[in-house]
């Protein structure tokens, strides 16, 4: 195996390939691969050193435990929190963005919770920048807070609001969290990105045109903001026109090293997912069916990017993931129809004694799955009381009849209406099969009985993540092809079900569904706020995952995924030292 530092060609071989095998392909799987790809990773010694005492390539030694203990002083002194509270929101804001927002939990809480009383949300006096982020923080934090505040400020929409970028970009970032029915949100993410659009095209904002574009693709609400964020803390600075705060250094500081500190653990953790993936043979007896443990690794460690202690649980995710793609795969580069429906028969049996019915090729995979499943089961019976065996099985039996219906359509030439395949597609994307074995891995569902009630009020949620993805997939492959589409899309069918309707209003269409179904999540994972903390981190999971989208689905024009690239190497394999994340 190569060594973790020698694979920057590497990374972009992958990538490039895997920028091919998605982009015509359902959302959370990629497709129809042609070709094995195999990324063979060897992390350097992931020896967690004394927490108290982190030093960082002998030269950047840091004492993180009070560093911590500092920043935690400073984010509740009084005089932050009761002379500026509106300071004491903005560290909030940077805090969490920086990704170390798990350390200071209770402490946020604590500020928003107060600022949330003793602070009104229907002042004329503020401006345009304070009630968007305290819309947004408070909202985020679950705290019932009206899109009606922005009432107030409909007026100056065409006046000074439209010289004010700190404002606008707050109002653009503060829309993203809108549930469905808050026209005025709607109303106002339309005239802030249009005004932020024009301003990246003006002198006068030249300098800060890079980073409104970043915010523009990357709004924090739908972004992983340990990535798009990195290095903006003085840019945001400069626009405020504020200086450096006294927080912004030890604030970097601290996120740089929480970033080096979680690196070798996630390389261990891909390490143990390649060594398991290799030692169930698969790939040696499936020779087209794609080897690619670090794609399937990076959903995992994104999901729970906000507890590096879940290595357990990742590692679980990701092999989950790894059999969606190779079921996946299964069906799309081996089964005849006959074959297919024998195994999602075997699979809908869930029973060993089911391998004698199936081809040879596909006994190995099907014990495989059946192994790893039940042994997942096992490890949730052990760790927390209650086997969600049958709850598991089922999501795999839906899998495998989700998949048996797009091969009927695409082979029979009977193709679905828009919302039928649609409907379909959010199962055959795998995102139910992964978010019930994440809610179950977690710890969540008690009970059989209790996981079920559970999971059935968490449907909604799950259902959102899968059209998220989905449509953004088929949104992707139909800009790529700039046609009805030949793999069939949702873009594709929609235009077949509303004759005369335009390419580009079809495109229009599905752009406004995925704006629909992030504000049913943003809904559900409101509500969410309001249950036990453990439950409150599953929906924190599943925004991460429709987080994702932005750099799964970020093209160039070759067709490539730079953003993708970056991120991996980012997250998993540069920079190995502090010198070299602010070079």
């Amino acid at each position: 195996m190569a060594l973790i530092c020698n694979l920057s060609r590497s990374t972009s071989k992958f990538l490039n390939k895997f920028a091919y095998s998605v982009k015509k392909k359902p959302c959370w799987i990629a497709r129809g691969a042609t070709a094995r790809q195999n990324w063979s990773i060897n992390p350097e010694p992931s020896e967690y050193q004394n927490k108290h005492l982190f030093r960082v390539d002998h030269k950047f030694p840091i004492n993180y435990e009070n560093k911590l203990e500092e920043l935690r002083h400073l984010l509740m002194k009084p005089t932050l929190t009761q002379e500026d509270p509106m300071e004491s929101l903005i560290l909030v804001d940077a805090i969490q963005r920086s990704g170390i927002g798990h350390h200071y939990r209770e402490e946020i809480h604590t500020i928003l919770t107060h600022y949330y009383t003793k602070n009104p949300r229907d002042s004329s006096s503020s401006t345009i920048h304070d009630a968007a982020l305290s819309f947004r923080l408070l909202r985020q934090q679950g705290c019932h807070v009206s899109a009606e505040v922005f009432n107030n400020f409909k007026g100056k929409f065409r006046g000074e609001v439209r010289q004010d970028i700190t404002g606008l970009l707050e109002l653009y970032e503060a829309t993203q969290l809108g549930f469905e029915g808050e026209n005025i949100l709607v109303e106002a993410e339309d005239f802030s990105s249009k005004l932020l659009h024009k301003c990246t095209q003006e002198t006068e904002y030249s300098k800060w045109s890079r980073h409104i574009n970043t915010r523009l693709k990357h709004p924090c609400h739908k972004s992983i903001t340990r990535f798009t964020e990195t290095n903006n803390f003085l840019v945001r600075s400069d626009l405020r026109g504020s200086g450096v705060n006294r927080w912004e250094k030890p604030l970097m500081e601290l996120a740089e090293v929480e970033l080096l500190l979680a690196k070798p653990i996630y390389q261990e953790e891909l390490l143990q997912v390649h060594k398991w993936w290799d030692g169930l043979g698969l790939t040696t007896e499936l020779k087209l069916a794609r080897n690619q443990p670090i794609k399937w690794y990076t959903w995992s460690m994104t999901g729970l990017i906000n507890d590096i202690r879940l290595s357990k649980q990742r590692i679980e995710l990701t092999k989950s993931i790894a059999f969606i793609y190779l079921i996946d795969d299964i069906f799309d580069l081996y089964g005849t129809p006959d074959e297919l429906a024998i195994f999602t028969e075997a699979v809908d049996k869930w029973d060993y004694a089911a391998i004698d019915m199936l081809p040879e090729y596909m006994k190995m995979s099907y014990k495989a799955l059946l192994d790893t499943t039940n042994e997942i089961a096992r490890m949730i019976f052990e760790k927390h009381g209650h086997n969600p065996i049958n709850t598991l099985k089922e999501t795999w039996a839906s899998l495998c009849k989700a998949f048996s219906v797009e091969a009927k359509w695409f082979a029979g030439g009977d193709l679905p209406r828009a919302e039928e395949y649609l409907a379909n597609g959010k199962v055959s994307s795998g995102v139910h099969v992964a978010l019930v074995h994440l809610f179950y891995i977690l710890g969540l569902g008690g009970t059989q009985n209790q996981g079920a009630i559970l999971l059935e009020e968490n449907s909604t949620l799950i259902s959102s993540v899968a059209a998220i993805l989905r449509l953004s997939d088929d949104l992707g492959s139909a800009k790529d092809e700039q046609q009805n589409g030949k793999d069939g899309s949702y873009v594709e069918y929609y235009m077949r079900d509303n004759h005369g309707l335009s390419f580009k209003q079809a495109l229009e269409h599905v752009i406004n569904m995925i704006a629909s179904e992030w504000r049913l999540l943003n809904k559900e994972c409101f509500d969410v706020n309001h249950y036990s903390p453990t439950l409150s981190f599953y929906r924190e999971a599943c925004l991460n995952l429709a987080r994702m989208v932005s750099l799964m689905y970020s093209y160039d024009d070759n067709q490539r995924l730079p953003v993708l690239e970056e991120y991996v190497d980012f997250m998993l394999l540069k920079p190995k030292s502090i010198e070299q994340i602010k070079s």
